[in-house]
């Protein structure tokens, strides 16, 4: 009769072994952060060839990308891409990816500013002299007296249910006014 026991015993577990386990990354961590390395190569070869240059890469990552700039055919273009995403993996992403966030992050920017505008509008309309007092205190260089009028002009507009010419107007000259 065989024995099916096993001979194998399990090695006592050190405190350098958690240490150890800590460091282990499993594998579909491993494709997600190649693919997300590869993905990063794509968005700066998307970007002008000058934006591209002012961020700091090494000398092999920039010829690459360069090299698949004047690639056309799709297959070969796939394989520099990968090639890319290669390079990527054996240097630290985090610079690169924060100076390529401060690069193309102008949308988020302009967002916040058109959100700023809109409520000051929207106080201006719904406070009137109060946020207008405010406004000038902020911006002196106001022309209260147009500003005013337009304030005017929107509330006729609201009572009468026409359309909001003047609220447009009042956003289009605080567009000019923060610029």
């Amino acid at each position: 009769m065989i024995n099916k026991t096993s001979n194998y015993e399990q090695p006592e577990k050190r405190e350098n072994d958690d240490a150890a386990d800590e460091e282990i990354i499993s594998k579909s961590q491993r494709k997600r952060e190649a693919e997300a390395a590869q993905q990063l190569g794509k968005d700066i070869l998307g970007l002008s060839h000058d934006n591209q240059k002012s961020i700091d890469l090494p000398e092999n990552l920039s010829k690459a990308l360069d090299d698949a700039r004047r690639i056309k055919k799709n297959s070969a273009l796939k394989r520099q891409l990968q090639y890319i995403g290669k390079l990527m993996r054996h240097i630290d992403l985090e610079p690169i990816q924060e100076q390529y966030l401060k690069l193309t992050n102008h949308y988020g920017k302009d967002v916040k500013e058109f959100h700023q505008l809109e409520k000051w509008r929207d106080r201006l309309l719904a406070e009137g002299d109060k946020a207008l007092e405010e406004l000038i205190n902020e911006a002196p260089n106001t022309d209260r007296q147009h500003l005013r009028q337009l304030i005017r002009q929107s509330e006729k507009e609201t009572k009468l249910k026409k359309p909001p010419k003047s609220a447009r107007e009042i956003f289009k000259y605080l567009k000019t006014l923060f610029e």
